[in-house]
């Protein structure tokens, strides 16, 4: 089984040694298959797993007044041998963080000293990445260098061994990324709304990032979604690619007016970046075009947004690009990082990019051009939107594999404890426009399911090469939004981060007549109005474009008041990871648990409770010949505020049942 996950992993796949072990990126390796060789502990052992260190990382502290907004969702990287071998992160405070992979002790930190003041909400950092300069002796200071991209918009690299700043890379070891964002098109030239959280990616000596794009869904002329690269040595900009036109000749232009090339921000890559060092390929995630729920200001079918872009990493090329939603008007951002895998096909194995989407279908395309490798069908969908709004008559649905959910919600879905709360659930949808996916935005309320929120989000998934099999969490849980307009529409004198958001204030679309407010579906008992499960661990045979099987994930039991123990599923943020012990291990849910499961069949193994609820991706490494499992415990600003927290817990075996196999 690990001969053969190793020869699919190959060089020919991602450009990486295939005796590799150390999860040296945030996906484990370039092209995010979260799957590690590692296989100590396996379905046999994994039962025995216990807490062997526990760190906190104490930024929380630090900053009391900012603790609801700071949310520790990081994936450590491990790094080689040569470059020290710690565990390397990064806190809600960009502050960068070495620990030694078999203690948890920390060896150095590096505090970069943002400022708070620009950054209004949302403080998070999903991870950091790693790059060795192969032009450097390995003595050599930042022979062996850390990037990351700060809150306040820079860029810094450290050296992995002391986190010392790396001079020689832009100013004194950071970038000031901010010029550059003030410089882009549209007219919305403040910074202050963006943010980077998700880790660069390194390519073939140059450094990748996208942004988050907090004003997207208050401003058509929102800062423009840039992706942008620097030397990893220097830090010279190497190129920039705006994913919208703002010329008539540019290819993606053709269905754009001059006056939306001119106007229109967004389309930004909040998520995760993969990249195949060998093609040197990125793999860009686009977000929708701004603004999020309306689209009238942007007619036409706005790509290169809610698309995978796969640029050459030395000039910015754009190779080939794929859309999986027209004209978005539900924010159905694609939320994670495309998956570099081989799928098998006819006895051979086949290059592809796997795109998850928050509606819960799944792209798989030929990574060399971009051509769906299961039909794709370009089939009617409603276009009776909201005065002003000008719809596709068409969305793309691929036919194999099959949604990872339901795509529909009626009246005769609506789910409730009791009698009462099920008719008042049934009661809303009915009250409410309601239908198939792509059901249009409303001014009397609509029901939006697969939500915002997936679906699949930014946890993204997990590929094992070994059974050809794609493992993701799904959520399962709607949500009611409107379109208010005319008096109903409320001032906005300042802009406010957190306005539109579930359970969040109304957000004036400014430049249009609407606004925009939503909130979770729940009945009046606080229990989704979908029945359950809420949300699932989903594993897809890719191969046959089949799901495989799908069990609940979690459950509620630390939200309801009710505290109910069932397997129901429970809202999640973060993924699952893959390894060779046939085993799928994830956090995500907000009951507080991390657990194992069976690869081959879905069964859960294992659990444990963690200290807070583990919003984050875990990772799996070796240290001193044992093998652990990390994950971060930090609760999640819109699903458990009170449980935000600083822990970072490792599992491993007891050392006298180390080695026992039950594969």
């Amino acid at each position: 089984m690990l001969i053969r996950a190793c020869t699919l992993a190959g060089g020919l796949l991602l450009g990486i040694s295939t005796v590799a072990q150390e999860w040296s990126h945030y996906g484990y390796d370039a092209g995010g298959s979260r799957y590690s060789p590692l296989d100590e502990i396996n379905r046999g052992n994994v039962h025995e797993l216990q807490l062997a260190w526990t760190y906190r990382h104490g930024d929380l502290e630090r900053f009391p007044d900012r603790r609801t907004f700071a949310g520790f969702h990081a994936t450590p990287v491990q790094l080689p041998e040569a470059a020290g071998g710690a565990l390397v992160l990064c806190t809600p405070f960009s502050r960068i963080i070495a620990l030694d992979p078999a203690s948890g002790t920390e060896r150095w930190s590096h505090d970069p000293g943002i400022e708070l003041s620009e950054i209004p909400t949302r403080l998070k950092c999903l991870g950091v990445a790693y790059w060795r300069d192969p032009a450097a002796s390995t003595d050599d200071a930042c022979a062996h260098r850390i990037f990351t991209g700060t809150h306040d918009r820079r860029i810094v690299a450290v050296d992995a061994h002391t986190g010392q700043r790396c001079d020689a890379f832009g100013d004194g070891g950071a970038v000031d990324v901010n010029p550059l964002i003030a410089a882009s098109r549209p007219a919305q030239d403040d910074p202050a709304g963006t943010t980077f959280s998700a880790p660069p990616v390194v390519v073939n000596g140059v450094v990748v990032i996208g942004h988050i794009n907090n004003m997207k869904n208050q401003f058509p002329d929102a800062p423009a979604g840039v992706i942008r690269a620097f030397d990893a040595r220097t830090g010279a900009l190497r190129w920039q690619f705006d994913p919208l036109p703002r010329d008539p000749a540019q290819p993606h232009a053709r269905d754009w007016t001059p006056e939306a090339m001119a106007l229109t921000g967004g389309a930004n890559a909040w998520t995760l970046l993969s990249a195949d060092p060998e093609r040197d390929l990125v793999f860009i995630p686009t977000a929708s075009a701004a603004p999020n729920f309306f689209g009238g200001t942007r007619p036409g079918d706005n790509r290169y947004a809610n698309s995978v872009v796969a640029l050459r990493a030395r000039t910015g090329e754009v190779a080939w690009h794929f859309q999986t939603i027209h004209h978005d008007v539900w924010d159905w951002d694609i939320p994670a990082a495309p998956i570099l895998v081989d799928v098998r096909r006819d006895g051979r194995d086949i290059p592809a990019v796997v795109v998850l989407t928050k509606p819960g279908l799944v792209f798989v395309l030929h990574r060399d051009t971009g051509e769906p490798l299961f039909d794709v069908e370009e089939r009617p969908v409603p276009t009776d939107g909201v005065p002003g709004e000008v719809l596709s008559p068409t969305q793309p649905f691929p036919v194999r594999p099959p949604p990872l959910m339901p795509t529909r919600l009626s009246p005769d879905d609506a789910w409730g404890l009791t009698f009462w709360d099920r008719s008042k659930c049934r009661d809303m949808i009915e009250q409410s426009r309601h239908g198939e996916i792509f059901t249009p935005p409303s001014t009397r309320g609509w029901i939006m399911y697969p939500s915002t929120a997936g679906g699949p989000n930014w946890g993204g998934g997990a590929w094992d090469p070994t059974q050809d099999l794609l493992v993701t969490n799904v959520s399962r849980v709607a949500l009611w939004l409107q379109l208010l307009r005319g008096e109903d529409v409320p001032p906005a004198d300042t802009f406010n981060a957190a306005a539109g958001a579930p359970m969040g204030p109304p957000a004036r679309i400014n430049g249009t007549d609407y606004a925009i407010q939503q909130r979770i579906f729940l009945s009046p008992l606080f229990n989704p109005c979908t029945p359950p499960p809420w949300s699932t661990l989903v594993g897809v045979d890719l191969a046959a474009g089949e799901i495989r099987w799908s069990v609940p994930l979690g459950t509620i039991e630390k939200l309801s008041p009710l505290r109910l123990p069932m397997k129901w599923g429970s809202p999640n943020a973060g993924g699952p990871i893959t390894t060779a012990g046939g085993l799928v291990f994830i956090g995500a849910t907000a009951d507080h648990r991390l657990r194992a499961f069976d690869t081959a069949t879905g069964e859960e193994l294992w659990s444990v409770e963690t200290p807070s609820a583990s919003h984050a991706t875990p990772m799996t490494y070796l240290a001193d010949g044992r093998q652990y499992v990390v994950i971060a415990s930090g609760g999640h600003m819109f699903i458990n505020p009170a449980a935000i927290d600083d822990y970072l817990v490792a599992y491993a075996l007891p050392h006298d049942s180390r080695g026992d196999s039950g594969q």
